[in-house]
């Protein structure tokens, strides 16, 4: 009589398994305090000689990856805005590109001089080395420029997102260049160097990110999403400007897509078009950020970037109890819009934990049919939380139960994913957990492009 009611027991928890879906993952991590790295950590080290770059990064330059914007700070005087490049290939030719150089104030913080630099008319698919600093202390660095846009082109692209500067984010970073999957650019869904989540929102931490990050961002591109942390609004502070210290640091090509603002904009890299969308600007209708939605997603060419990619941060389907349904604004005005365009994959932030979901829509409801529940629909694009980074304040460790059907795979965990485009058809996607070695996939899945190769590609059936 025991065995038969615990073999009912079993089986009636995997039928409630089955009813909702996906798998909360049994994996408990150690708990340990979240605190950020102490300042003379090593991995925040200022590089020696005088007035040396550093805080150095790159982002796409242009709409197609023809070139490269290089960024960087040097402290002790402006020096020069120059930088020096060459193909792996060239015979000693070098291009000289002039750039310039910002600062700004943020309550009793200066910052130090801010270059950026756009290297343009780059070749496709090339190692180039370049070199800052010229006329006192120069530092080299290379990078790939990414394919020619090109429907098979394959293209690995990393993701991560809220990194902060704990020692957590130290391991997420280490995991993600250890990856043998090599991602050669960052998606990054933004929460960027947590500095406001110190007194006068110390802007030196702002300073002691970017170095901590620069071991990859001088060597591949990052494509920025702002976050919540990136606001810096502080009228208490007499801070009224949100997003000062993000705009002068990180400059992306907005205006080459058409964008009139650096927080949404687009790139074509390989065979994805990518979108970055703002979670914390307006975005109702008529905004600016809606109208330039509304136009790009109809310049979308499948024939020639057939993966459809969205950057937020705010994610719109969470059955975390953090953030939960804060993205639920920009989902309604939008949702309908990625059904439409068949996007393949939305990446998301805020949360602080992994979540993935199915291909699931919410577009029904009127009053008439009073339908107002997430549905399968084959022309909806997977949602990714990547909120899992490291910060300071922790992981998310709470969440809503039963899990819905719409959740394919949670975790309370800190890691990183890859998006490994094969071609027109077929993508692979993992997710890392910091805890195992650096092959081990704690989650992935085939994407099969919805224009191309629109199958059924749930991993929960």
């Amino acid at each position: 009589m025991g065995g038969k009611s615990f073999g009912a027991a079993a089986l009636l928890l995997i039928l409630l398994n089955v009813a909702h879906g996906g798998k909360t993952s049994p994996f408990m991590r150690k708990v340990r305090r979240t605190e950020d790295m102490p300042l003379h950590s090593d991995v925040f080290a200022a590089p020696s000689g005088y007035n040396a770059p550093q805080q150095v990064h790159i982002t796409i330059g242009d709409h197609v990856g023809r070139a490269m914007i290089v960024s960087w700070v040097t402290v002790d005087e402006p020096g020069n805005s120059l930088v020096q490049y060459w193909s792996e290939d060239s015979s000693q030719k070098r291009e000289v590109a002039k750039g310039n150089h910002v600062t700004y104030r943020f309550f009793n913080y200066s910052s130090g001089f801010i270059h950026h630099c756009t290297l343009r008319d780059l070749e496709f698919n090339k190692k180039y080395y370049y070199e800052i600093g010229i006329g006192h202390t120069i530092r080299q660095f290379w990078f790939m420029t990414p394919p020619e846009v090109h429907p098979d082109a394959p293209y690995t692209f990393g993701l991560i997102g809220d990194l902060g500067q704990t020692f957590d984010s130290n391991t997420t970073l280490a995991h993600y260049e250890s990856n043998p999957h090599k991602g050669q650019a960052v998606l990054f869904v933004g929460d960027l160097s947590y500095a406001d989540n110190h007194p006068n929102h110390d802007n030196v931490r702002w300073d002691t990110w970017g170095r901590f990050v620069e071991r990859n961002t001088a060597y591949q591109p990052w494509i920025w999403a702002t976050g919540n942390h990136e606001l810096d609004y502080a009228p208490e502070l007499g801070e009224t400007e949100p997003f000062k210290p993000f705009k002068h640091r990180y400059h992306v090509p907005y205006k080459a897509s058409g964008s009139t603002e650096p927080f949404w904009y687009s790139v074509k890299i390989a065979s994805a078009h990518i979108i970055v969308l703002a979670s914390y600007s307006a975005y109702g209708k008529y905004t600016p950020q809606y109208e330039w939605l509304e136009a790009e997603l109809k310049k979308v060419d499948r024939s020639k970037t057939p993966w459809l990619i969205v950057l937020v941060h705010s994610p719109w389907y969470n059955s975390y109890t953090y953030h939960y349904m804060e993205g639920e604004s920009m989902r309604v005005m939008f949702e309908p819009w990625f059904v439409k365009y068949k996007v393949d994959v939305v990446f998301a932030g805020h949360v602080h934990a992994y979540e993935r979901s199915e291909r699931i829509s919410n577009i029904e409801y009127n009053l008439v049919n009073g339908r107002c529940g997430p549905v399968k629909d084959l022309s909806a694009p997977v949602y990714v939380n990547i909120g899992d980074g490291g910060n300071i304040e922790g992981l998310a460790t709470n969440m809503t139960n039963p899990q819905p059907e719409y959740s394919a795979y949670r975790e309370a965990s800190f890691g990183h994913a890859i998006f490994e485009i094969k071609n027109k058809t077929h993508a692979h996607y993992s997710w890392h957990r910091n805890e195992d070695d650096f092959a081990v996939t704690a989650d992935s899945m085939w994407f099969f492009n919805r224009v191309w190769h629109p199958v059924d590609d749930s991993t929960t059936n």
